[in-house]
């Protein structure tokens, strides 16, 4: 009997300093947070840009996507978001991307610029000529505008093609 109390008491005190106590600073309170996602800068938005200026476009579309999900209501990672969906033809993301910044900088001619650009990527050269209209009313110095308009106009020129119509050249 006396063995069993003496067992009994050093399994409660033993207890009491263990990493199950709620006074300890054990396991839990002391668990490694290093893979948590905390960007005290725009770091992730810069590399993001970099990889998009290099044609990247798969890698820029998933540090916009990080960049997003790290500040959701940040214009800047929404518009490379888009121009990088846009590239990889994933018009479906980009389209929910340019819902989502029309009510907020719709009538900026950076947002007019990507969504015309969008939409010649698509074909629409009639919607993509009326953005980019809009965008070089508001910025008539613009030199994208002035770039975009210049891509349109030659856009018209060339006719539309199955893909594969040039193997035999």
């Amino acid at each position: 009997m006396r063995a069993f109390l003496l067992i009994a008491i050093t399994i409660a005190t033993a207890s009491c300093t263990s990493e199950f106590s709620s006074f300890s600073e054990g396991a839990p309170a002391t668990l490694d947070t290093a893979n948590r996602a905390y960007y005290p800068n725009d770091e992730i938005l810069v590399e993001a840009k970099a990889q998009f200026r290099e044609r990247n476009f798969g890698n820029s579309y998933r540090l916009f996507k990080k960049a997003i999900d790290v500040a959701p209501e940040d214009p800047q990672a929404w518009l490379g978001f888009a121009a990088s969906a846009d590239m990889l033809r994933r018009f479906d993301k980009s389209d929910y991307a340019y819902r989502k910044l029309q009510p907020t900088i719709g009538n900026r001619v950076e947002f007019l610029n990507n969504y015309g650009y969008s939409q010649l990527l698509r074909g629409n050269l009639r919607t993509a000529r009326s953005y980019f209209l809009k965008a070089y009313e508001i910025d008539p110095e613009n030199e994208v505008t002035a770039n975009n308009l210049e891509l349109l106009r030659n856009s018209v020129n060339y006719q539309k093609r199955a893909p594969g119509d040039l193997k035999g050249i």
